[in-house]
């Protein structure tokens, strides 16, 4: 049987699984690799490579880099591949009809949801963030819409209370590379039809910002646990010092997190300081939001709207990543103080 031709398109490392899988099977041929430009990174912004691009070289394909999916000459490209279907996973484009009407199976695209569910840009995250304890893959038919297209298949699978974003995210890629490439001959042989989305149950998973990781100490703390979750690794669970949890409320001689000392008669001040949380639990008592009720080895306790977090791994801005205990050693905090 001749090998089925794909084109298939992706950009982020969720897309890297299931190039992988399609490239090692003798069922698919990939005409091209198609991916977003390389773009400045790191300290000295030098140009890079996509992590599908790397891939991709690796394995020996054509990589295609248009700044616009919608450009003329591109398309033209395409259609002289004579691709049979083209595949999308985490592109990072808006495919025009020009694109989606060329091969003769259509689009499809590697959703890490159970669509009409979390629609957009970050459905792994909001998931988690929501409290959800299942979510899954669509591998979706495309359509000029924002992921509307009609369903092909979907698997489901459990969020564990351990799962972090980038947990979640390594499993929903391999899942979705394994039903990506089950789908696609059924698909092509015409033994699945593919069901429209329920319009009404559809909701959208909106693009995190910075700010989406700054914890509210007045929501339930079991919100917070679960917005600390979606926001690890990035943006992560932050809160700040203030200026005065620095002001004299640790024992005498101890470095208080956030001190600063003046380069003028030796004085020291404070300004609020930054600290990243990375894990935490539920814990059933209660006090004021955001007050500090306990520190010691075991965690740092901290009061929510209902219940309270302990604190078991935190990070100051510009330092390493240490445990409650590590970090008290060198930075006291005294019960009855807050975050902001």
């Amino acid at each position: 049987m001749t090998a089925l031709r794909i084109i298939f398109l992706g950009t982020a490392e969720l897309s890297c699984a299931s190039l992988q899988a399609l490239a090692g099977n003798p069922q698919f041929q990939i005409a091209a690799v198609v991916t977003q430009p390389d773009r400045p990174k790191g300290r000295e912004l030098k140009p890079q490579p996509s992590p599908v691009k790397s891939l991709a070289l690796r394995l020996g394909l054509s990589v295609l880099q248009p700044e616009r999916a919608r450009d003329e000459q591109f398309i033209a490209g395409l259609h002289a591949l004579r691709p049979d279907l083209i595949v999308t996973v985490a592109y990072g484009q808006i495919l025009p009809p020009a694109i989606l009407d060329l091969p003769p199976h259509g689009c499809l695209n590697v959703h890490t949801s159970l669509l009409p569910k979390y629609r957009g840009a970050a459905p792994i995250q909001w998931a988690i963030a929501n409290g959800d304890t299942e979510t899954g893959v669509t591998i979706m038919k495309m359509d000029v819409g924002l992921d509307t297209g009609a369903i092909v298949s979907q698997r489901h699978i459990p969020i564990h209370p351990e799962d972090d974003s980038a947990m979640l995210h390594d499993r929903l890629a391999q899942l979705g590379a394994e039903l990506l490439a089950q789908t696609i001959p059924d698909y092509v042989a015409g033994k699945i039809q593919p069901v429209p989305q329920p319009a009404a149950a559809a909701s959208h998973a909106s693009k995190i910002k910075k700010e989406d990781g700054r914890i509210d100490w007045s929501r339930p703390a079991r919100e917070i646990w679960n917005r600390l979750r979606a926001f690890t690794p990035w943006p992560g669970a932050f809160t700040f010092l203030p200026e005065e949890l620095s002001a004299g409320r640790a024992p005498a001689g101890t470095k208080l997190a956030g001190e600063v000392r003046s380069p003028r008669a030796g004085v020291t001040t404070a300004k609020p300081q930054l600290l990243k949380i990375w894990k935490a639990e539920i814990v059933e008592c209660s006090g004021r939001a955001g007050e500090i009720l306990s520190a010691d080895k075991t965690g740092i306790v901290v009061g929510c709207g209902e219940h309270a977090l302990r604190i078991l791994e935190l990070q100051r801005e510009g330092g390493r990543r240490l445990t409650a205990a590590e970090f008290l050693a060198g930075h006291a905090l005294a019960p009855g103080a807050k975050f902001a």
